[in-house]
């Protein structure tokens, strides 16, 4: 707003308005005069310019946005801690610490024997992608096989500057009240590994609701995931009772989003030098962004389309790969159109 209020725009303004038959040039006491206060003055709408920005949540850096949020009741939500499964020759104690590469996981529930759930003592999504052997920091008597074998719930970096100022602009769209849906989709996404939820009324008789649910990559939730989330909203075994954070009265089931696979056959002519075994990791790398990216709109679909020129553009832009044809989408050469509670998942990849 004020980018033409600079130093030597304001100098040479003030400077204008002395009268002509007085000594202005460089050096002289009126310039000597003028010029440090011009800076000061060049200074001011600099910090004038930084309130604005600040002042509105479209433009606010992330303090002040989070200082805005708070206005409606609006926190960014915390970073979370990855649980996953370990598997031991042996039960070991609660609380046993082990190390898998650069993480160090704990156990904190017994689901069997020699089986434990396993959460990390660092929060984020970094440790999601770390599974294997356990070392354990201390001895443990009679312990001779340890691995990390599955991620179950997976950790959630803190919400970031414009999750967050996109969750504050929504608020104002629709009012989350009384657990009405706008609630059921904030409560429920804010627990730890929810990517997405569609809430649907009395699907089983009055007073009953269904919440519908992806994981955090916005893949079907695991067991696990969806044990955590029924507990959280409305446990089973104290079903309508109120005493989660669904109201009395509402029995509440969650389910998981059903994945739908996406088998894909095509034609492709690769450079010189190159073929589907060097371009196939790529490949699969931007079908993986194409179905992420399309599944984190599936809360606000009511049906996700799978577009054919979709497939093909992101394939062309894989090094090596400069031309496709003849696409098929489970054997079909049109778009799918997927069920309202299905999400795409990758499938085979064929050259023809």
């Amino acid at each position: 707003m004020y980018e033409d209020k600079t130093y030597e725009n304001i100098l040479q303004d003030k400077l204008s308005r002395i009268a002509t038959t007085l000594d202005k040039r460089e050096g002289s006491i009126i310039y000597d005069a003028l010029a440090p206060n011009s800076l000061e003055s060049a200074m001011i709408y600099v910090a004038l310019d930084t309130i604005l920005n600040e002042t509105f949540a479209d433009t606010a850096s992330r303090d002040y946005l989070i200082l805005r949020c708070a206005e409606r009741g609006i926190s960014p939500l915390a970073a979370t801690f990855a649980v996953a499964i370990g598997e031991f020759n042996i039960d070991v104690p609660l609380g046993s610490r082990f190390s898998c590469d650069k993480y160090n996981w704990s156990a904190t529930e017994k689901i069997g024997v020699g089986k434990y759930y396993m959460t990390c003592e660092t929060s984020g999504s970094e440790p999601n992608g770390y599974i294997g052997s356990l070392i354990p920091i201390e001895y443990i008597d009679g312990l001779i096989t340890a691995e990390l074998t599955s991620i179950v719930i997976n950790g959630e970096n803190e919400e970031d500057t414009e999750a967050l100022r996109l969750r504050y602009l929504n608020s104002f769209k629709s009012q989350s009240y009384g657990f009405n849906r706008a609630q059921y989709i904030a409560v429920t996404e804010a627990l730890p590994d929810v990517g997405g939820c569609k809430p649907y009324r009395a699907w089983n008789g009055p007073g009953t609701v269904k919440l519908v649910i992806t994981n955090s990559g916005y893949g079907p939730p695991s067991d696990e995931l969806l044990n955590s989330v029924q507990t959280a909203i409305d446990p089973t075994q104290n079903g309508g009772e109120g005493i989660g954070l669904a109201p009395i009265d509402h029995e509440v089931t969650v389910v998981g989003a059903e994945g739908a696979q996406i088998d894909i056959e095509t034609s492709l002519t690769f450079a010189p030098g190159w073929s589907l075994t060097e371009c196939l990791p790529y490949i699969n790398a931007v079908l993986e962004n194409y179905y992420r990216e399309l599944n984190s709109t599936w809360s606000t679909e009511n049906g996700l389309l799978i577009r054919v020129s979709q497939i093909e553009s992101r394939i062309l832009t894989v090094s090596g790969v400069i031309d496709i044809s003849g696409t098929k989408l489970n054997g079909s050469a049109s778009n799918i159109t997927l069920g309202k509670d299905e999400i795409a998942i990758r499938g085979a990849f064929i050259n023809a």
